[in-house]
């Protein structure tokens, strides 16, 4: 966790020149703060000590903001490695991204909605595209494979954020509340899926992840060659 600025440090950071960087690093960070509805050029250039005029200096509107934020969030997925087998790779890169989606939760639904990518964003794209192709893909099975892979991973991850628990902990709180709103035997697959499965210790949902995963890779290996 980022330890706060002192006094002192907040005054510097503050009377440092401003730069489009400083622009995107603090939108970044109150967008994870508060959520992409809490940012505004008023808002932002309050927070930066400047007047909102003065940020029109380095973006020219929020919609290049929003677009410099999102490649900063594609430069945090790791690359699928080179060299490595297929399947690994886009693991890694598919447990990387679910990853980074989970400390940035608002960029969930706009990571393929900008129109002006950066350079993060297309060297993210080319590399899977090119790891796909490597491995054997043709043209249309990478992309295929590309757009069943994000919808799963974007899907999982947006899922994921929805859910009302986050620890264990907390998902036998849910259940347990939910189930004694019922008569027992109201709903039996439903409590069933609950007792035997939810409650038991250690429960996590992100585990379901990797199953999916495996279920999708499985499925392109056997139709890789077949477009």
């Amino acid at each position: 966790m980022r330890e706060l600025a002192t006094p002192t440090e907040w005054t510097a950071e503050r009377r440092r020149p401003l730069s489009r960087e400083r622009v995107l690093r603090a939108a970044f960070e109150r967008t994870d703060k508060d959520g992409i509805e809490s940012l505004s050029m008023r808002k932002l250039a309050q927070e930066l000590g400047v007047e909102a005029m003065s940020l029109y200096r380095h973006v020219r509107n929020k919609g290049e903001i929003v677009d410099g934020m999102i490649d900063l969030v594609f430069g945090e997925i790791g690359l699928p490695p080179r060299g490595a087998d297929w399947k690994s790779a886009m693991r890694q890169r598919a447990i990387s991204a679910r990853e980074v989606l989970a400390r940035h939760r608002w960029a969930i639904g706009l990571m393929e909605s900008r129109s002006t990518p950066g350079p993060a964003t297309l060297q993210h794209h080319d590399a899977v595209i090119g790891c796909l192709r490597e491995a054997g893909f043709s043209i249309a099975m990478a992309a295929h494979a590309y757009s069943v892979l994000d919808s799963y991973i974007y899907g999982f991850a947006l899922q994921q954020a929805s859910l009302p628990f986050n620890t264990s902990d907390e998902a036998v709180e849910v259940a347990d509340g939910i189930l004694r709103q019922f008569p027992v035997h109201a709903y039996p697959h439903l409590t069933e899926m609950a007792v035997q499965h939810v409650l038991q210790p250690g429960y996590d949902y992100g585990d379901e992840f990797e199953f999916g995963l495996d279920l999708i890779f499985d499925s392109l290996e056997r139709v890789r060659d077949t477009v």
